[in-house]
């Protein structure tokens, strides 16, 4: 069984300056991933002052959804689910997942490191025509101290809901820009991050690296800032899948999206 997936930081549905918005044609570029499960950052649930501002027909602003943005994303053709995380007085937003395939079950894990920054884990379980996949939401926060413990209550809840090796998709951004994470995810749940396995392909790689005594590197996706990727913010790991392909999405098209570039990888059950 083949699983297109992708995910993305969709700067709460707003451009990064001026906050325009940017739902309708996110709607769009998503439909452009042709991917069977997103996996959503930043989705706003609800904001009061945006909907009456840029929602209002009768004033000619058609560009805000009525409906929550991530039942908006979905559509006639995916199921959604969203786990809400951060709340203030005119909305909330968090993580958010599309899904081809039915949702079997939900659960929202708050991971809040501090009061300032609202962080969540958003657990489904999709009911696949093979097996269930559980697939977990990412947003870890901005500091290094914090997403450590937050990857140790990651690492918790997926030993917790799948603990007989089921496959796994943890997907997200994960702010974790120095890579510090990712071998504690390998040993701990036996995941893989999808371009660590593509990278591990390369046969010539592997010998240039065998003779040098070097071992093989570990190069998550540039994707932050999306105009000018530099940063390795977003990840795809996985457990129970062969990794086919993956890729990030440069242009101007979504350089004017999101602050965040998607990425969207390939899978077959292993």
């Amino acid at each position: 069984m083949k699983i297109r997936v992708a995910t993305y930081n969709i700067h709460k549905g707003v451009s990064s300056i001026r906050s325009t918005p940017r739902v309708l044609a996110l709607k769009k570029a998503i439909a452009q991933f042709d991917a069977d499960v997103v996996f959503l950052q930043e989705v706003q649930g609800k904001h009061d002052r945006n909907s009456a501002k840029f929602g209002d027909e009768s004033r000619g602003h058609r560009h805000w959804p009525e409906r929550a943005q991530h039942e908006y994303f979905a559509g006639d053709s995916h199921h959604s689910a969203y786990g809400m995380n951060a709340v203030y007085d005119h909305g909330h937003h968090g993580n958010a997942l599309l899904s081809a395939y039915p949702i079997g079950g939900t659960h929202n894990h708050d991971v809040s490191d501090h009061a300032y920054e609202q962080r969540g884990i958003l657990h489904c379980i999709l009911d696949t025509p093979k097996c269930q996949v559980h697939c977990y939401v990412v947003h870890l926060g901005l500091f290094e101290s914090g997403r450590g413990r937050q990857t140790q209550a990651l690492i918790d809840c997926v030993k917790a809901s799948a603990p007989n090796g089921e496959p796994v998709i943890i997907a997200g951004d994960f702010n974790d820009w120095r890579n510090t994470l990712s071998d504690k995810l390998r040993n701990e749940l036996g995941v893989v991050e999808v371009f660590d396995e593509l990278g591990a392909r390369s046969r010539l790689g592997d010998l240039v690296r065998s003779f040098s005594g070097r071992e093989k590197p570990v190069t998550p996706a540039r994707t932050f800032p999306a105009a000018l990727p530099f940063f390795r913010l977003d990840r795809i790991y996985v457990r129970g899948f062969k990794v086919d392909a993956a890729e990030v999405l440069h242009g101007t098209l979504w350089a004017k999206l999101s602050d965040h570039a998607p990425i969207v990888a390939n899978l077959k059950l292993a």
